[in-house]
């Protein structure tokens, strides 16, 4: 649901907030396509008419999707479970998260998971503070032996945590219970571990978990400075990109910013790393930093914001204001 990039997600599920101006779903699509892979089944439970009115062709950057929409929340590996069911998957898949921007390489992933003969195969990315991820400790042989879930920073056996893209042989599916909430995390992966089936690859792939304010402005700065390797922005104009259906003053100074389109901005305005979304209006004299302003929102002269403010969609700012800080403005 997107809980921490509320108040954005109270009306949008969060893989179809915009990276520069396209869907953060297509971005990952684009990746899956560069390794051939053919067709996805997308498993929805939040908000899902979005993506189903969005793609209304079944298919994005060229690959087929289907929707396999749950009646209830069914956690990571029960949505597996249902996802792969409904499209009667009977060979090994490939499971990704939506929220996540890599460019890992797939084709090796597939490759070592066959060639370790594993039942399950995780891909591996080390980060500075693995306390958020799920960690994995491997063997010699790369054959995992603890997977730990969200351990205390300090607590931590490695830096190396699951990177949200797995690769899984059909048998797999039997292990998780129907009709229940089943976690891959806490349940699918402690039980192939102590099988000896999970196995796992670590590279040092480009790679951002979006789903926080903090990381998906960084995903936005990324693309716009040329780090993710999917994307390739035309039009930019030094680090800032600008739709053409937007105005910006020609006193604003814009840096590491994206102005979607039917934006308007006004004189003198400074915005530095922010994510104006679609109708989003600032007045004259505004400064704002590291924030993300939503759709249709609108900032009042002279406000000053950030770093990390988010506006949700059609949220006013009264003129004169002075925010910073985590604030998150609207709601339901």
């Amino acid at each position: 649901m997107g809980t921490r990039l509320r108040p954005l997600t109270y009306e949008m599920p969060k893989q179809m907030l915009p990276l520069v101006g396209v869907p953060m779903i297509e971005c990952v699509f684009e990746m899956l396509s560069q390794h051939g892979i053919t067709e996805v089944v997308l498993s929805l439970g939040y908000l899902p008419d979005h993506f189903i009115s969005a793609y209304p062709d079944g298919s994005i950057a060229g690959v087929k999707i289907s929707y396999a929409v749950e009646p209830e929340p069914l956690d990571t590996a029960g949505a597996i479970k249902f996802a792969a069911e409904f499209a009667q998957i009977d060979e090994t898949f490939l499971v990704v998260n939506g929220d996540v921007l890599t460019d890992l390489d797939v084709t090796a992933l597939v490759a070592f998971h066959h060639a370790h003969g594993a039942e399950g195969t995780i891909a591996l990315h080390p980060v500075e503070d693995p306390s958020r991820y799920g960690v994995v400790v491997t063997n010699n042989e790369s054959r995992v032996e603890t997977f730990i879930e969200k351990p205390p920073r300090e607590q931590a056996p490695t830096n190396l945590i699951n990177a949200g893209t797995y690769v899984f042989e059909p048998s797999v599916l039997a292990r998780i219970d129907a009709g229940r909430k089943v976690s891959v995390e806490r349940e699918i992966f402690p039980a192939l571990a102590a099988a000896g089936t999970l196995y796992a690859m670590s590279d040092d792939a480009y790679w951002l978990d979006t789903g926080t304010p903090a990381t998906f402005l960084q995903a936005n700065i990324d693309v716009l400075n040329g780090r993710d390797s999917v994307r390739l922005v035309k039009d930019l104009v030094g680090t800032t990109w600008r739709h053409e259906s937007s105005h910006v003053a020609t006193s604003a100074q814009l840096t590491n910013t994206v102005v979607d389109r039917d934006c308007v901005v006004g004189e003198n305005v400074v915005l530095e790393g922010v994510i104006l979304m679609p109708g989003a209006v600032v007045h004259d004299d505004v400064q704002i930093r590291s924030s993300i302003i939503g759709p249709r929102a609108i900032i009042g002269s002279t406000s000053v914001l950030g770093p990390t403010c988010v506006v949700g969609a059609e949220v006013s700012v009264a003129e004169g204001s002075q925010l910073s800080g985590e604030v998150k403005l609207g709601g339901i």
